[in-house]
């Protein structure tokens, strides 16, 4: 199934959390001294970037790419000379960002985007040691990879944490490696939640008022209890440097992902095989709760149920659904093979339709 995202501009791949210094009327957090003018300091992160910050790493990747023709050649004369000399040449590119371990045994977290094509990945922990990495496996649609570090003994790991316990306002620290300079912390608050930013089906994430940089793509954001909910992808920003609006992949999302990839070496989603759009009023009046099913794809799980242009599904094993995202992100979640009731309207009766899911295309 398909659902058309909101264009936007958004830069993806570059991130990190901006250091707040400043006097908060709180209550709860200071002194006895700065409790009594109402006001306190701003929390005080250093024990919790010394407890999670050994398990934060940095990643260097090399790739190769079609040497490219320098723009500033191109519509001159010796443009057809220097395209013929670079014909076929490849050149090797150098890359930056950041990851966290999760699994003593040497399991890395990272963005997909930070290993991409990479011929070699290097992980550095926060001692220096730099090991080879290879990558177990990818996922595309929430930009997240899994990779396997071997070390002499077992190493530093963190813990997730639940992204939906995350309030707006909610104090956070991002740790990566901003620019290629190492391990870094910042910190900074959950501006938002459930953002979509036009990245992909699963748009779901945090934002935070994070200064984020290129090399940070991949870290960890941690909650006050240094555990991880989320995972440092996107910025928005006009000119490519931090404009205090960050986003993270939320952990509730990341972590079945990482499980699988840890598991199987791949992620296995549900499919139905239809396009979806969400209800929209007609004439002032407000449009009944559901999802319209735009077409059909020959062949596909949908089709072979029954079910029709025009439908309007209400319901998935009797749990209200009410947008498409919600629609594609619950069939996902289902392993294909497994067989699902739609409720569905249609010619204004509710009606069910069982549907064995099917294993979503590209996937094997």
């Amino acid at each position: 199934m398909s659902t058309a995202p909101p264009r936007r501009r958004f830069g993806l791949g570059l991130t990190g959390l901006l250091l707040s210094a400043t006097l908060l009327p709180l209550s709860g957090c200071a002194g006895p001294a700065a409790a009594q003018r109402g006001m306190v300091l701003v929390p005080d992160f250093a024990d919790l970037a010394e407890r999670v910050l050994p398990a934060v790493v940095n990643i260097a990747v090399t790739s190769e790419q079609v040497a490219q023709l320098p723009p500033e050649l191109r519509g001159t004369p010796l443009e057809r000379y220097f395209r013929d000399r670079l014909r076929n040449r490849r050149q090797e590119v150098s890359g930056a960002g950041s990851g966290f371990i999760i699994d003593p045994a040497g399991f890395v977290v990272t963005n997909n985007h930070v290993v991409g094509n990479a011929t070699r990945v290097v992980v550095s922990l926060q001692d220096g040691t730099e090991l080879p990495a290879r990558v177990v496996g990818t996922d595309d649609l929430t930009d997240l990879a899994l990779l396997k570090i071997d070390a002499r003994s077992r190493l530093p790991s963190l813990a997730w944490g639940s992204s939906s316990q995350a309030r707006v306002g909610s104090w956070v620290l991002a740790a990566g490696n901003p620019f290629g300079l190492g391990g870094s912390v910042t910190s900074g608050i959950v501006s938002a939640r459930g953002r979509e930013i036009g990245a992909g089906p699963f748009d779901d994430f945090l934002q935070t008022d994070a200064a984020i940089n290129p090399g940070n793509s991949g870290g960890p954001v941690f909650n006050m209890a240094g555990e991880v909910i989320g995972i440092s992808t996107a910025i928005y920003s006009p000119s490519g440097a931090s404009a205090g609006i960050g986003f993270a992949t939320p952990s509730d999302l990341a972590r079945p992902v990482i499980e699988q990839l840890l598991r199987d070496g791949r992620v296995e989603r549900g499919w139905l095989g239809v396009s979806v759009q969400d209800l929209v009023p007609e004439d002032g009046r407000a449009a009944r709760r559901g999802v319209l099913v735009a077409g059909i794809e020959r062949n596909s799980p949908a089709g072979r149920a029954g079910l029709r242009p025009g439908d309007v599904v209400v319901a998935i094993n009797g749990e209200r659904v009410e947008t498409s995202r919600a629609l594609v992100r619950n069939v996902a979640a289902v392993p294909p093979g497994q067989t699902v009731r739609l409720t569905v309207l249609r010619e204004g009766r509710e009606r069910e339709l069982p549907v064995q899911v099917g294993r979503r295309p590209g996937q094997g």
